[in-house]
């Protein structure tokens, strides 16, 4: 009796399987560096919300849209070190849908681009999860937020859809926020800066697609509160925070 209960309790003890958490996508998800500060993508506090057992790997590069993301062989660096059990977390589009760029995507490329990451990943055994690509700050005289990813983040929906994959709509999530914020308050999530405010930006800056670092947090944890809330696998791996937190973060911003 006393063997079988000491087999279950060390058993309930046994450590989650470690596993990698990959990210891949644009300026709004990646790492930045020292001189682009305060500017910080939602990736790089990410990864502070997950026990050791779960290593988030935070691929996005600035400027980089699906089609030169794949082109650059980024993709095909996280393709070669997936292993069954990992996740790959998909938002691109901000760099996709814009004509005069130079990393500009067709509509049919970008589906196609985003079915290769699912399929790929599939084939690992990992598991890819569709992002809507994160809004930007524009609202119009009247006070409302204008849907600058209309075209591109359909795609992404109709594409998870199709695929019988997970989505988290961070476009609509993260537009639902900022209108409630309303034009003042929802400065305060993007990297606005006033004169001599920072060294890296004397001349202060107004920039309403990158984040500050209150506004990579919060839309990390809108991230991970659809984690929780869709039982997406990865719950068990996150630490310090909970649909609570989420909310009372959330309710303290509006105050």
């Amino acid at each position: 009796m006393i063997i079988v209960l000491m087999g279950l309790l060390s058993f309930s003890f046994l450590p989650e399987k470690q596993i990698k958490i990959y990210l891949i996508g644009d300026s709004t998800m990646a790492d930045k560096s020292v001189k682009a500060y305060p500017e910080t993508g939602w990736g790089m506090p990410f990864h502070y919300f997950f026990n050791k057992n779960a290593i988030v790997d935070n691929t996005a590069q600035n400027g980089r849209s699906t089609r030169t993301f794949i082109e650059e062989g980024r993709w095909k660096a996280v393709y070669d070190a997936l292993k069954p059990g990992d996740y790959v977390l998909i938002q691109f589009g901000h760099n996709d849908e814009v004509p005069t760029k130079r990393s500009y995507t067709p509509p049919a490329q970008y589906k196609a681009n985003l079915l290769k990451f699912i399929a790929e990943s599939r084939s690992k055994g990992a598991f890819p999860i569709l992002i809507t690509p994160v809004a930007r700050r524009a609202f119009d005289s009247n006070g409302k937020l204008l849907d600058t990813h209309h075209a591109y983040a359909h795609i992404v929906r109709e594409t998870a859809k199709e695929a019988k994959l997970p989505l988290i709509d961070l476009d609509q999530l993260s537009r639902d926020l900022l209108q409630k914020l309303g034009p003042e308050k929802s400065a305060f999530l993007y990297n606005h800066l006033d004169p001599a405010e920072n060294p890296h930006y004397s001349k202060g800056h107004t920039d309403n697609t990158h984040f500050s670092e209150l506004g990579a947090r919060t839309m990390a944890e809108i991230v991970l509160q659809q984690i929780e809330e869709q039982d997406l696998g990865l719950e068990n791996y996150i630490k310090n925070i909970s649909q609570n937190n989420v909310k009372q973060s959330n309710e303290k911003m509006h105050e």
